[in-house]
């Protein structure tokens, strides 16, 4: 009897971006209502890019922290997850080493920095990459199963 392998699906943009948004919302729920809490009125209206430690720590090492764990531990966001989504790497299709995965994380600054063009070349790629998954050697694929997952060539 023939083993049956699984091949990655790539997924595309629309998906990941339905993904994205899902995380946006648990993100801004769990985040930002504590720090509006801590900082009061002013956090909501003033113009300042930081507002001190807590604004540092509950918008910016935790998420990290956390997105780079669930990328780890889970192969996804709650968004991913949700939409059974993985995100694995490239050449084995397996789980994210740390320091790919903190490699990912900072890669989607220059994603984001062209006006998100480093986003929108997912509809562009073979295997539907953008560029942060390009500089850290991810994928990302539409699965059930946690893999690890197996490329057509």
């Amino acid at each position: 009897m023939e083993d049956k392998k699984e091949y990655a699906k790539y997924a595309g943009f629309r998906i990941r971006f339905a993904a994205m948004l899902i995380d946006v919302v648990i993100l801004v729920i769990l985040f930002s209502i504590p720090v509006g809490f801590i900082y009061g009125q002013e956090y909501w209206q003033g113009e300042k890019l930081i507002y001190g430690f807590w604004d540092v720590l509950i918008n910016y090492v935790i998420p990290a922290i956390l997105t780079i764990f669930f990328w780890i531990k889970f192969l996804g966001t709650p968004g991913k997850m949700i939409l059974k989504l993985r995100v694995v790497d490239e050449h084995t299709g397996g789980t994210l080493s740390i320091g790919k995965a903190i490699g990912r994380y900072f890669a989607y600054i220059l994603s984001a920095l062209p006006v998100l063009l480093g986003f929108f070349w997912i509809v562009f790629s073979d295997k539907k990459q953008a560029w942060h998954d390009i500089l850290a050697g991810t994928v990302v694929v539409r699965s059930e199963s946690k893999g690890p997952f197996e490329f057509r060539s």
